[in-house]
């Protein structure tokens, strides 16, 4: 890769919007050079992602690719109005899936690439120089497999999960991960149960509040005192439906978010580790293999040990760097979330004490007539 470095700055991407092509989505990803002030626009789709994720895996000449991280890509986008689509894309998607506009899967996008643009080995991958700068997208490029595919076999093999490790550093990062990635995987799950919930009472507000409206209509005794009360408290109901979307689409934005991309990061970080794990077990057979080899094959069986060990090294320690960076990034993106999450609400909840209290006044001088 010699010297070459990604030509924008990665924290200066961006997925503003996205528009709606039939049943695709194409992004729109804006940067800005590094030293000028020129920006960059491109339109991509999911599958541009795809690829790049992909152009990434496949880096065979790269040392202890297996050791890294790699920044979780969001699962594929589902924009359609069938129940039985937007019923899946809820269940892979989470909260990412909950905004009409798309806008929380934009931000998973965002910070996706930002991941990517700022890690000191991918960033100097071209597939993502092109990704974000080339104003003709990837196109259908077909990548060729490479040391990923090939492990495809082993990570089918679950029972090398429990494989004991030689490094209780390692041993301890497997059964923490274990235990972060089934808690944050099941507070993501409660952030969308609760979001969800809050979207059905709004919903429930806005039949009420029509339900009332009607009624006001009605023609009866004393209609007019009747119309005036349901027509204020339709008013009031709406405005309640209005702060449950509010909170709602807080909710979903910024801590819904934060916790749906930890918990993918620790499934990034599990993948990883089970990587590593394999290529233990592999060089723990070849050490036997050579051990118990005949004489004829005694040199070619050490050659192939000494191989196969060097790698693990290597990818033993990408993958302690790798842990570090991590668990860096993954504390500053939920520490992020959280004071995002706590502005908005307050802010929210200002808003809606003025309107509220600006209703109640209306409905004591409405007690008074």
């Amino acid at each position: 890769m010699g010297e070459w470095t990604l030509s924008v700055s990665a924290h200066s991407i961006r997925v503003p919007e996205v528009t709606v092509d039939g049943d695709t989505l194409v992004f729109t990803i804006t940067s800005q050079k590094l030293n000028n002030d020129v920006g960059v626009c491109v339109c991509r789709t999911f599958e541009d992602f795809e690829w790049l994720q992909q152009s990434l895996f496949d880096q065979e000449d790269v040392p202890g690719l297996q050791g890294i991280i790699f920044p979780p890509l969001p699962g594929k986008p589902l924009p359609s109005s069938q129940p039985q689509a937007q019923a899946k894309a809820l269940k892979q998607l989470g909260c990412l899936a909950l905004s009409d506009d798309w806008k929380s899967y934009c931000k998973a996008l965002e910070i996706y690439l930002q991941q990517v643009a700022s890690h000191s080995t991918l960033s100097k991958n071209k597939a993502l120089e092109g990704l974000l700068t080339n104003s003709e997208p990837p196109g259908k490029q077909r990548v060729h497999k490479g040391i990923f595919s090939r492990l495809s076999q082993a990570m089918g093999e679950l029972r090398k999960e429990n494989h004991k490790d030689l490094d209780d550093f390692f041993q301890d990062e497997r059964n923490n991960n274990l235990n972060m990635t089934n808690f944050t995987k099941a507070a993501s799950e409660k952030s969308f149960e609760v979001a969800l919930t809050e979207q059905r009472l709004a919903v429930a507000c806005g039949h009420l509040s029509t339900s009332l409206h009607l009624c006001a209509s009605q023609d009866g005794p004393d209609s007019a005192n009747f119309s005036k009360i349901c027509m204020k408290f339709s008013e009031v109901i709406d405005a309640v439906k209005r702060n449950v979307e509010k909170v709602s689409e807080n909710n979903v934005s910024t801590l819904g978010l934060g916790l749906e991309m930890d918990y993918r990061g620790h499934e990034a970080k599990k993948d990883m580790l089970f990587r590593r794990t394999c290529k233990l077990v592999e060089m723990e057979a070849a050490v036997k293999n050579a051990e118990r080899a005949k004489p004829n094959k005694k040199a070619i069986m050490e050659e192939v040990k000494k191989v196969i060990e060097k790698d693990f090294e290597k990818i033993s320690s990408v993958a302690k760097e790798e842990i570090g960076r991590f668990s860096e990034a993954r504390v500053s993106l939920l520490r992020a979330a959280l004071i995002d999450w706590c502005e908005k609400q307050l802010q929210t909840a200002r808003e809606d004490h003025e309107i509220f209290s600006k209703q109640l006044e209306a409905c004591e001088q409405l007690k008074c007539e």
